[in-house]
């Protein structure tokens, strides 16, 4: 269940979430429709084992947006069109227009739409009341977005933005990677992404490699800056954060993660419970850092 991305937007503390439960019942996933390619709602995070839209540890939430979406490949519907536009050729001596293209598509997909399969999709959320802040479990900003929607449509207002940074992230993670001091808990990881400032700049991706190595030097004396960078907190958290301020392979490390896997337990709704609220104080610990490091602006 723990996340592996997280696209973060902040929203105004004062937010009043106390009957979301309901709200997000409202907008339940309902089963995609014959001639729909897609359909998105809420469901229960912990599937099966509980019913509830919601799965509270504090004042944090766990969300999940569930979807179906119709899988109609495009060589399928174009192998048959280009069939029919044969077929139409051959009987009429002439090619067809783009009209009648458009019409003969859309009726093949209309056509095929009911049969096709139907792939089910989740896409969880980390809702922190206290915090003002949605996390989702996605590095695609279009992704996470569309879970966002979601979220304002049950609430009819929810008045979510993307992280505003008072200074530039490039330059705080060149800095840091250059050597400036790094705040309490943080570390540097082994892995990094260097960029020339032009536009057809170069690109250097670094893996299970000492950062602080004299090849690194070279680099950033050769005027690449850091847009992404492997960090290590208080050596619970692992993670890779971008200047998009994407938070990309978050990976606990506590012991206590271990432990747990290896643990039988006889109620999985406990485990899953127990599993929340270790994801959700790391969270809670990593985004102080983060707000702070990067001067994030409050939602208003």
């Amino acid at each position: 269940m723990f996340f592996r991305n997280l696209t973060l937007f902040r929203f105004p503390t004062s937010l009043d979430l106390s009957d979301l439960e309901p709200q997000l019942a409202e907008c339940a996933l309902k089963p995609v429709g014959p001639l729909e390619l897609s359909s998105r709602g809420f469901v229960a995070p912990m599937g099966q084992h509980h019913d509830g839209f919601q799965h509270l540890c504090d004042d944090a939430r766990w969300l999940t947006v569930g979807g179906e979406d119709k899988l109609l490949p495009g060589a399928v519907v174009n192998d048959l069109l280009q069939k029919k536009l044969a077929a139409i050729e051959e009987k009429e001596g002439r090619k067809p227009g783009g009209r009648t293209r458009k019409r003969l598509k859309d009726e093949l997909i209309t056509e095929l739409l009911p049969r096709a399969f139907v792939r089910p999709v989740r896409s969880d959320a980390l809702l922190d009341g206290q915090l003002g802040v949605i996390a989702v479990d996605t590095s695609s900003r279009k992704s996470a977005e569309s879970v966002v929607s979601e979220v304002r449509r049950a609430l009819g207002s929810f008045p979510a933005l993307p992280l505003n940074a008072e200074v530039a992230p490039r330059a705080i993670l060149t800095g840091w990677l250059a050597g400036d001091a790094l705040p309490d808990g943080l570390a540097l990881g082994d892995e990094c992404e260097l960029r020339d400032p032009t536009d057809t700049g170069a690109v250097v991706k670094i893996q299970r490699m000492e950062l602080s190595g004299e090849e690194i030097s070279k680099h950033l004396e050769a005027g690449k800056q850091c847009t992404r960078l492997a960090l290590v907190l208080d050596d619970h958290v692992s993670f890779v954060i971008g200047e998009d301020l994407i938070v990309r392979k978050f990976k606990l490390l506590d012991g206590a993660v271990d432990q747990m896997e290896s643990t039988e337990h006889d109620d999985i709704v406990a485990e899953l419970q127990a599993r929340f609220a270790l994801m959700t104080g790391e969270f809670k610990r990593l985004f102080a850092v983060l707000e702070s490091a990067f001067k994030l602006s409050k939602a208003e």
